[in-house]
């Protein structure tokens, strides 16, 4: 896969620079420049991501940060099985815990969502540090709600750091899903003002808080372009009818592998 010539593989992550000295300067070098293009392309385009990461497997499977990047690219491309086992790799190779919670998830995503739970109970969750403590947490409320445990997926988020005042990285997405688990259940008031808490924290637009704020409070956003009145109403110095738009029968569709 083509790589832009402004990357040059030095934008990783120093970490993961490391590990790739085990390999020869200049495989070292495709695989990062490989790397870089996966975190590049993940939120906005998955699959883009996910081609970049399985040319780095190819070059790199014994290297763990590519098993981890390839693991996310395959997540986020809704490939949760492919994602389950590259996390599973990258844990066995260094014994890091830190992948537990999207492991979970992708349990979830498998639709098992019962496993995630049995993994919330697991041993390796209390090693977990205070950010993916939070992810456990939206994890079994995921799940909860998976199950049609709507009740219980409230009560799950009903947390310390939900009622906190102070902003941490994860406040926005735990408050959001707070705000959607109480709209599911039908308490409206509750939900926005839960959504309006997760838009004062959600400083870098990582949830649609606002917009689902917006749609509680009845607005409507109308298209700006809107025809002059005098096209109606005013003379025309040509006699003939304007011509009504024409319909492309054969419209292209793009589709994004």
């Amino acid at each position: 896969m083509p790589i832009p010539e402004d990357v040059t593989g030095d934008e990783i992550d120093k970490d993961v620079r490391q590990e790739l000295q085990s390999l020869p300067k200049t495989l070292a070098d495709d695989v990062a420049r490989n790397l870089v293009m996966v975190a590049r392309l993940l939120d906005e385009d998955p699959e883009g991501a996910y081609g970049y990461s399985r040319v780095a497997l190819r070059l790199a499977s014994r290297v763990a940060a590519v098993r981890e990047a390839a693991g996310f690219a395959a997540y986020a491309s809704q490939k949760y099985g492919e994602a389950l086992a590259e996390f599973r790799a990258a844990k066995r190779m260094t014994g890091n815990i830190d992948l537990w919670p999207v492991m979970a998830d992708c349990e979830r995503g498998l639709g098992r969502p019962e496993k995630a739970l049995d993994m919330a109970g697991a041993p390796e969750v209390h090693k977990l540090d205070k950010a993916g403590q939070v992810e456990m947490r939206l994890v079994v409320a995921g799940a909860r709600r998976d199950m049609g445990q709507l009740d219980a997926a409230i009560v799950t988020l009903q947390s310390p750091e939900l009622a906190a005042n102070s902003v941490q990285p994860w406040t926005a997405r735990l408050r959001y899903a707070y705000a959607d688990a109480l709209l599911a259940a039908g308490r409206e008031s509750e939900a926005r003002e839960w959504f309006a808490k997760a838009v004062e924290a959600d400083r870098d637009g990582s949830t649609d808080a606002s917009d689902r704020l917006a749609e509680l409070d009845g607005v409507e956003f109308m298209d700006a372009l809107v025809e002059d009145d005098e096209d109606d109403n005013g003379e025309d110095d040509n006699d003939e009818a304007p011509a009504a738009p024409k319909a492309d029968e054969d419209e292209d569709e793009n589709h994004q592998d």
